[in-house]
């Protein structure tokens, strides 16, 4: 058996832990020790209930997958726009590039449907009708090209990027990823992705878990505790319980 070798720093984690924890039981207290000497930093992406290793690792993945952001285009058009400085959100014609501005109009969803359903330009159709498709943005260097001081005189088509996730429109990929990261990511211990079945595990994440969770690496993690004299009092106690399972 290779035994475990633990630097002062993990030593001091792991009596920590096993002070602050209620009932520190070994899986728990060596998944903790494996997250720590790993730095491990699990996150889950709530839309699809799945568990990654990090940020990083999720955004990599998703990224590949074409689920985090689309390049698109939008069209600023020359007619007016209810925009002005304290507008926080926009909707926008895909069609003219027309926009409606929460705060300028009472119903601006209502206004843009109306308006995408009238719309000339707008030769999409479903079923015969004419499709109400249209953006909707909160981010404000979007909505600061709506404002009327920089309505162009022509129509003026503007790449741009829009969420996977939300449909919501950004002027950047990086704003695109902030936004992810911020609203539909969710830090996780390893003890509470190993203990959970709400949410999927990514494939080459739950390989590692799996790679850890061996007897013998188990077993060696626990005699270098029993070596310990502040630990020893915990591992007679998952031996004990270990011999009366038996």
């Amino acid at each position: 058996m290779t035994k475990v070798s633990l630097t002062a720093d993990m030593q001091h984690f792991i009596k920590d832990y096993l002070e602050s924890a209620k009932r520190p039981e070994l899986i728990g207290t060596y998944l903790y020790y494996i997250e720590k000497k790993h730095q491990l930093q699990p996150v889950v992406f709530l839309k699809d209930k799945i568990v990654y290793r990090d940020v990083n690792e999720a955004e990599k993945l998703l990224e590949t997958e074409g689920k985090l952001w689309r390049e698109t285009e939008i069209k600023i058009g020359y007619t007016t726009s209810s925009v002005d400085d304290e507008t926080k959100k926009i909707y926008i014609c895909p069609f003219t590039g027309k926009v409606f501005g929460d705060n300028t109009n009472p119903n601006p969803q209502d206004a843009i449907y109306e308006w995408v359903s009238k719309c000339p330009e707008n030769t999409e159709r479903v079923g015969g009708l004419k499709v109400k498709r249209f953006f909707i943005s909160e981010d404000p260097e979007v909505i600061k090209a709506y404002a009327s001081k920089n309505k162009p005189k022509a129509p003026l088509i503007k790449v741009v990027f829009s969420s996977a996730i939300n449909g919501k429109i950004y002027h950047s990929k990086e704003a695109v990823l902030d936004d992810f990261r911020a609203n539909y990511l969710k830090k996780v211990t390893l003890q509470e992705v190993q203990s959970q079945s709400r949410y999927q595990i990514e494939e080459s994440f739950m390989s590692f878990i799996q790679q850890q969770l061996t007897d013998d690496k188990i077993a060696a993690f626990v005699e270098t505790l029993s070596e310990i004299p502040e630990c020893l009092p915990y591992v007679e106690k998952w031996i004990g319980e270990v011999e009366e399972e038996e």
